[in-house]
This record gives C-alpha cells, sequence and structure tokens, in this order.
C-alpha cells in the first residue's frame, strides 16, 4: 500500500488535536514522525484522506496530503527509524 505524509496546522480558535489523532490512528498503518506530520498507510487517494480528515479540523485549520515519492530522509524522528524504512 502506498504511503502519504500528512501535515496540518490547527489554528486558534479550537486547535482540537486529540479528535484528529484519533481518527489518523484508525488507518491501516501510521506514525508520527514530527509533530505536525504523520505517515499514514493505506489504500486510499490523496484526496480521500483529506476528505476524510477535513471532518476532524476547523474551516481555517490547514491540511496537506502528499503520496510519499522514492526517497526519504530524516532525523530524530518520533516514531521508530525501522518503522519508516518498512513503510516509505
Amino acid at each position: 500500500m502506498p504511503a502519504y505524509c500528512v501535515t496540518y496546522d490547527l489554528r486558534a480558535p479550537g486547535r482540537n488535536y486529540q479528535a484528529l489523532y484519533d481518527r489518523i490512528r484508525q488507518y491501516p498503518g501510521w506514525a508520527k514522525v514530527t509533530e505536525s506530520n504523520w505517515i499514514l498507510v493505506t489504500g486510499w487517494t490523496a484526496v480521500q484522506i483529506r476528505d476524510d480528515l477535513s471532518q476532524y479540523i476547523d474551516a481555517n485549520d490547514r491540511l496537506f496530503v502528499l503520496r510519499s515519492g522514492s526517497e526519504a530522509a530524516w532525523k530524530n524522528s518520533i516514531c521508530q527509524d525501522d518503522w519508516l524504512r518498512s513503510n516509505l
């Protein structure tokens, strides 16, 4: 299954991170990479992910979904390096 990079800015007022986190954790594969960046492994498209996660953020929040490419590099990720190597 493809991996997608999901990043967001939740802006005031609101900033309900928990509802978004709970939904992200329901995807078949996921990892939190940085404070506002996750990797999702799913058979869905970027548009489907965007539309799904949009239900859990406010109208003024920002959301970006990108299907991963062929190369990645990182340092001090929140998730385990082995997970990233296996899924990207």
